[in-house]
């Protein structure tokens, strides 16, 4: 029987992966920031923003899936940059080191599609591509991913790398979590079909690739983007969220100049209007070259899709 450690297994990911390694039955230990007394699998509390790890967490740990990280934005830039760079590289790095040191046979690492930058000209974006990562949070989740994998190269332990995309499923957080309240509470508005493309993975897909990189031959040292295959424009995540609520969908929508226009206000508005309309399409060829396939699609979503 195999024993798996998962960091930020409280997570919307984390948790998702947590039921299916327990169904699988492997035993399993839980790096988490608060203790839950009502969970019965075994839990260590950490600290990443202190790089504080327990040693005795890894005791006899086969497999390492790290998932906890900073994505979102935590106010003063200054420290946002320090927390980012603690919590995303720093703390990676020592939990890599001392998995390595334990023996730990394989390393799983959480990414971004952030790390590989952004999409342009109409191109799909493969592992490949050396753009300039997006934000910090992107800049962040390349360097860990570059140290990751020398770490890798060092030791004997088998790291593989997966950078999903937009991440959908049961209890969704994040800005889906908050576009589906908008929608369903009726003040989200209705999104103009611009011909945007936005890449998305089910949560439940994006658990199986994670699974399926663990130990593959072909998957030490690489690096994998996670997508159900598909491209979705805003309108039509839009579109979708109303057939899950069962809403209608307005005949009507906001002409895309109102967008362009608040997007003039600041680099703060723009940024917003392009994460909401912008493009962010990539290509997971190389995880489709080892075995992986998608499940699930958004156009398959019905009332348990979030």
């Amino acid at each position: 029987m195999k024993y798996v450690l998962v960091t930020g297994a409280k997570g919307f990911i984390g948790g998702h992966l947590c039921k299916f390694l327990l169904d699988s039955g492997v035993r399993l230990k839980k790096h988490v920031r608060n203790i839950d007394p009502f969970d019965d699998c075994e839990q260590y509390a950490c600290d990443l923003e202190i790089n504080e790890f327990s040693l005795e967490a890894l005791n006899g740990i086969d497999i390492v899936y790290h998932l906890a990280g900073v994505a979102h934005d935590v106010g003063d830039p200054v420290m946002q940059e320090k927390k980012y760079r603690s919590v995303n590289i720093d703390a990676t790095i020592k939990l890599a080191t001392l998995a390595a040191k334990k023996k730990v046979k394989n390393f799983v690492f959480v990414s971004s599609v952030k790390a590989g930058g952004s999409s342009v000209n109409w191109q799909n974006i493969k592992e490949e591509k050396l753009g300039n990562p997006d934000g910090i949070y992107g800049i962040t989740k390349r360097e860990a991913e570059i140290k990751l994998l020398e770490i890798g190269r060092k030791s004997d332990m088998h790291v593989s790398i997966v950078r999903p995309s937009l991440v959908y499923g049961p209890d969704v957080r994040g800005n889906l979590k908050l576009m589906l309240s908008g929608v369903s509470k009726g003040w989200f508005p209705s999104l103009p079909e611009i011909g945007n493309r936005r890449s998305m993975v089910h949560v439940d897909d994006l658990v199986r690739a994670l699974l399926l990189v663990t130990d593959h031959k072909r998957a030490n040292g690489e690096i994998f983007i996670a997508t159900d295959g598909e491209t979705y424009s805003s309108r039509e995540i839009y579109k979708t969220m109303c057939g899950v609520l069962g809403k209608s969908v307005p005949r009507w929508s906001v002409p895309n100049f109102i967008f362009n226009i608040i997007a003039k206000i600041n680099t703060g508005m723009k940024y917003k209007v392009n994460k909401l309309l912008g493009d962010e399409y990539y290509s997971s060829e190389k995880l489709q070259s080892i075995g992986f396939k998608a499940e699930r699609s958004l156009k398959e979503m019905n009332e348990t899709s979030f």
